[in-house]
């Protein structure tokens, strides 16, 4: 139904603002960093956001009954979570919810923990905010990536973080953390006593089959007592330029922290990027449906590559259209910079506190991916 291998001119042209394509403007480089898909969105937003346009007038906005329905209904089909409209807390994007988070939770100099290999913000952003960062690594085996809880308990014991960074689904090594996972970390959360920063922007891409994604705050409600998760349409729908995220938090008084420390700071949400919420959210379940399909295509595509290569291993990526890609059998100091070399945009894994590896994005036409691995495969050999 919906054509995920119609190439888009995305190098120039009469719309020339591409982050990711704009990086080599002018070399022969397939883009395959930044997360952020080549595909158009799904035609109800673009059909809303044609006539929000056709309106004309781009005053203040703010969230309206709809909009909210729209949310609360999604939350409430895809994950059996029952929030109230109250809880929600409108942003310009879910990194600004990151600090945020940082902002509203404990003292300067105080510690926030996180897991490493991470997205790079969430290590930058408690320095941000004048806080400490604090790290235990995730750990890889036979059976994936997962957690080394006595390590993980063993920084929180020293350095009594008021808050936990959680990035799930985990980018950038594509685990979708299971429920025994999560009650693990609660207990922990309990045990330590800090809140839970919950980024779940790639919830709605759940790869695995059979898998459904759990939310944390819906353990139990000593779990919602202590979160903040943080959702957008941006990932899923592939709408990330428009600026629109929101923060779920259910106990009043971390909501009324969260809201002090945007005070001031904090944009108000873009009117387009509301619209585009709104449509993804209520009228975007068949193409996301179809997206999901096509993406566990060029996630299998990538996986079998890297399993040919002695060079590359992988774990299987059960979430988000991102592979985290275990380069150090390469045998060189920096592997992203040998594939760029070779016409292959890929992110440093050194950005996520984890260098020698790479992270390649699928998400874009499968004939554009199969020139890259075949690229990639010309610079091993």
């Amino acid at each position: 139904m919906f054509d995920f291998d119609r190439p888009i001119d995305r190098r120039g042209g009469e719309f020339p603002d591409s982050t990711k394509w704009n990086k080599y403007a002018g070399r022969d480089v397939i883009p395959l960093w930044v997360a952020d898909m080549d595909f158009a969105a799904p035609p109800p937003v673009l059909a809303a956001l044609h006539r929000r346009i056709d309106q004309g007038v781009f005053g203040y906005g703010q969230p309206w009954p709809s909009l909210v329905d729209a949310v609360v209904g999604h939350l409430d089909r895809e994950y059996g979570w029952t929030i109230d409209p109250d809880w929600l807390v409108w942003l310009p994007g879910l990194v600004t919810g990151l600090h945020v988070a940082c902002r509203a939770r404990g003292d300067a100099g105080s510690a926030v923990f996180t897991a490493t290999p991470i997205y790079p913000p969430f290590l930058s952003a408690p320095a941000h905010s004048e806080r400490r960062t604090v790290t235990a690594p995730l750990v890889m085996d036979d059976q994936g990536w997962s957690w080394d809880w006595a390590a993980v308990d063993g920084v929180l014991r020293s350095a009594r973080p008021s808050q936990f960074l959680l990035c799930h689904p985990h980018n950038p090594v594509g685990r979708s953390w299971r429920e025994d996972e999560l009650w693990q970390l609660l207990a922990l959360a309990e045990k330590h006593d800090f809140v839970v920063c919950s980024d779940e922007i790639h919830c709605d891409l759940i790869l695995a089959t059979g898998r459904r994604h759990q939310p944390f705050a819906t353990l139990s409600p000593e779990a919602a007592k202590r979160s903040i998760t943080l959702m957008a349409p941006s990932k899923t729908f592939n709408v990330p330029g428009l600026g629109c995220a929101f923060a779920v938090i259910p106990d009043a008084r971390l909501r009324r922290d969260f809201r002090g420390a945007m005070y001031g700071i904090v944009p108000h949400v873009n009117s387009l990027g509301l619209v585009a919420c709104e449509a993804a959210l209520r009228d975007g379940v068949e193409w996301r449906r179809e997206l999901l399909t096509y993406l566990r295509g060029n996630a299998r595509l990538v996986e079998r590559f890297v399993a040919g290569r002695s060079e590359l291993a992988m774990a299987p990526v059960e979430a988000t259209y991102l592979a985290w890609i275990d380069a150090r059998g390469m045998g060189v100091e920096n592997p992203q910079r040998v594939f760029e070399a070779a016409g292959v945009g890929l992110s440093d894994g050194a950005d996520f506190g984890a260098p020698g590896f790479v992270r390649l994005n699928f998400g874009c036409r499968r004939e554009l991916l199969e020139t890259a691995l075949a690229r990639m495969a010309q610079a091993l050999d």
